[in-house]
């Protein structure tokens, strides 16, 4: 199926070294083939306050005791955390008993917690080489590390708690290669959005993307984790990054266990290949209603604001507000503008904290929120009435996103976003910037 290439994609190797079907002809000779579906075993299974309660009913029904491994589950309270009402309160307390039933010592709760796709990388629970489930689109975080991590509904999760194990078809992969040096201010949520304006919300629908060149090589790990992300915008099962010094300098300081480093083979067979010029890409913002609405900041016109949203598990690293801090000392949010600045972890925050990050927000008249993910889905901390615009660093901007049907989102990276909180209307840095 596929061919009789010899050469694989990143996406191929790591699920070939995966392969639970110990009678399959593909597990003896350890290669797959885009297209064909297989068994594979996972390495960590992920939920979150909205998705793992309907995976725990779901895990019941199948009749489980026990997690297939207590290591290797990890819960996350993030998305209506600290608890906005009782419905919240009670999927919650649904999460938190089952934890404490399993012995589960990856359970996150208020005070540990941070928002997932931040707070797995940073404390060393998913690293490079790993299979990785999780009950949230934006799983897919982890290909950064070059993990094969992707998105699944929680009944899919159900089982990968019980078993250890789950099944999925062979992605056929896109690769993009980006070269240049990046322009000031630009980053890998500019080249993201830039990237899906390119492929379209569907362009990689279930497809594997490999991120590489050498504006890769020269991007940080946050600016990884961003792109990574993101690829679920543009349709695909994951986004992968080879890893390099850099992956292994941040994994191996936090690994809680052994890495495996998978690399693409020479020749491997591409569905395509895409060149980008990364050093024609500007500061980018996407309109709504769709990620895939990118244009420059230098195009968007005049857009007045009313809330700007500096965090999520796309940008709520220490660098992205180091970014944001940077335009933002000595300046003021405009007087018609609501800024919320949320890290990503309880980590991020006190480091932000110990660096005089926080006192730059404050003093610049935003608020500093908890991790959570609130506003990104127009749950709490940030829900916009009808008519309001914001610009934010999450990742998606549908209508109702974040709030009432008649909103709006436009997505940008830290630059842009803290740029138009001090401006009051859609602005870069030298908007702003004397």
């Amino acid at each position: 199926m596929g061919g009789r290439r010899t050469s694989h994609t990143l996406a191929e190797k790591i699920i070939a070294d995966h392969l639970t079907d110990a009678g399959d002809d593909a597990r003896s000779r350890r290669e797959v083939w885009p297209g064909e579906l297989v068994g594979v075993a996972v390495d960590v299974v992920l939920a979150n306050d909205i998705t793992a309660p309907i995976a725990i009913g779901e895990f019941g029904r199948l009749g489980a005791d026990k997690v297939f491994d207590r290591d290797r589950i990890v819960l996350v309270a993030d998305h209506f955390v600290p608890n906005k009402d009782i419905k919240s309160a009670e999927q919650c307390r649904t999460m938190r008993e089952f934890a404490r039933a399993q012995g589960l010592p990856n359970y996150y709760d208020v005070g540990r917690m941070g928002i997932e796709h931040v707070l797995l990388p940073e404390q060393g629970l998913v690293v490079s080489g790993d299979v990785v489930v999780g009950a949230d689109s934006h799983t897919c975080t982890y290909g950064a590390l070059g993990a094969f991590a992707t998105g699944m509904g929680s009944t899919d999760i159900a089982v990968a708690m019980a078993t250890g194990e789950t099944w999925m078809k062979v992605p056929e992969t896109i690769r993009i290669v980006y070269h240049s040096q990046l322009r000031p201010w630009v980053g890998g949520k500019d080249l993201i959005l830039f990237t899906i304006g390119k492929l379209g919300v569907s362009g990689a629908l279930y497809k594997a993307i490999e991120f590489a060149g050498e504006t890769i090589e020269g991007l940080s790990m946050a600016g990884r984790l961003t792109m990574a992300n993101m690829a679920i915008e543009a349709g695909a099962k994951v986004g992968l990054f080879t890893p390099d010094e850099k992956t292994r300098a941040y994994v191996v300081s936090r690994a809680r266990r052994p890495c495996r480093y998978y690399e693409p083979d020479p020749g491997a067979g591409y569905g395509e290949v895409l060149e980008i010029d990364a050093g024609e890409v500007e500061l980018q913002v996407s309109l709504p209603y769709s990620p895939d609405n990118a244009r420059s900041v230098s195009d968007v016109g005049d857009v007045p604001i009313d809330q700007v949203v500096i965090g999520s598990c796309t940008n709520g690293r220490l660098e992205d507000l180091r970014v944001a801090a940077e335009v933002l000392r000595g300046r003021q949010v405009h007087p018609d503008v609501r800024c919320i600045v949320i890290p990503g972890s309880q980590k991020v925050y006190l480091d932000a904290l110990r660096e005089g990050l926080v006192e730059v927000f404050v003093e610049a008249g935003a608020v500093v929120s908890t991790p959570t993910c609130g506003p990104c889905l127009g749950g709490h901390m940030g829900v916009l009435a009808a008519g309001e615009r914001a610009v934010s660093t999450t990742n998606r901007n549908f209508r109702g996103r974040m709030g009432h049907e008649e909103s709006e989102v436009y997505l940008s990276g830290p630059a842009v976003a803290a740029s138009s909180a001090v401006k009051g209307r859609i602005t870069g840095p030298q908007g702003v910037l004397l």
